[in-house]
């Protein structure tokens, strides 16, 4: 049996950046081969680690370069999980059910590459179910920012009449006819888990991912008395302007390096 976060390949991967590295690895996750990308600064440093974790589903949404290449230029290792069923990855994507492992799972990854024992998870729609239950199942995460993320999966089926076909498949039904699989996935109960301080990044005008999402996350942390930040930009939808995102992102990676778990 192979062990959860144990690597099967590693090979270079063409990066954006001159003084970022990217590596795309193939790991062990639940008996499942899956696949990443990992970026990592060319000057060698204790550099803190970033578990960056993606939004979409199987090709939709990918893992940008461009994207992790980015949050690594600011002094990270970053490493970016597909999950499972993606780009060649072994069994099905199940929108935030086991393939929730492929994110608890690639921590151990992680840790394999960055020295420092500062770990954070950065998520972006989709993966703000992904990061909510690592940050829950794991206990030596250090900051976890969720942008534009998911928090209620039934939310996700009432707003994207888009992917409900795709939801039924997935989740064997509608909300309505199998409530469970809908439960399963909304981490809310389980809040109580999470220790590490929690920063909320959401456009009010985000179609994409409703604003509620974020004002649901907020409501049930301060249920539970947890640590949370938010940063709600009125003006803006589920992706920002280039310029105002970057400052964003800036703005996140120096909360992230201020944050004590």
């Amino acid at each position: 049996m192979k062990i959860n976060g144990e690597i099967e390949h590693l090979r270079d991967y063409p990066s954006p950046n001159p003084h970022v590295s990217l590596k795309e690895i193939t790991y062990w996750s639940d008996g499942l081969r899956v696949k990443g990308l990992l970026a990592s600064p060319i000057v060698y440093a204790a550099y803190e680690g970033i578990l960056y974790l993606r939004g979409g589903m199987q090709g939709v949404g990918m893992v940008r370069p461009a994207r992790i290449a980015q949050l690594a230029s600011h002094g990270f290792v970053v490493f970016a999980p597909y999950y499972r069923g993606t780009r060649g990855g072994e069994g099905r994507d199940e929108f935030g059910g086991k393939d929730r492992l492929d994110a608890i799972n690639a921590v151990d990854v992680l840790k394999r590459f960055c020295k420092s024992e500062r770990i954070h998870l950065f998520a972006f729609s989709r993966g703000g179910i992904m990061a909510l239950w690592t940050g829950i199942l794991r206990d030596d995460i250090t900051s976890i920012v969720t942008w534009g993320g998911v928090s209620n999966v039934e939310y996700t089926y009432e707003e994207r009449i888009d992917m409900r076909r795709m939801m039924k498949r997935v989740l064997g039904g509608s909300p309505q006819t199998n409530p469970i699989a809908y439960e399963e996935r909304t981490p809310m109960t389980q809040l109580s888990h999470i220790h590490a301080p929690i920063l909320i990044i959401h456009g009010i005008r985000d179609e994409n991912v409703g604003f509620k999402h974020a004002q649901f996350l907020e409501n049930s942390l301060k249920t539970y008395n947890k640590h949370v930040e938010t940063w709600y930009y009125p003006d803006y939808t589920h992706f920002f302007p280039s310029d105002i995102n970057r400052k964003v992102v800036d703005d996140a990676c120096q909360w992230m390096k201020l944050q004590q778990s």
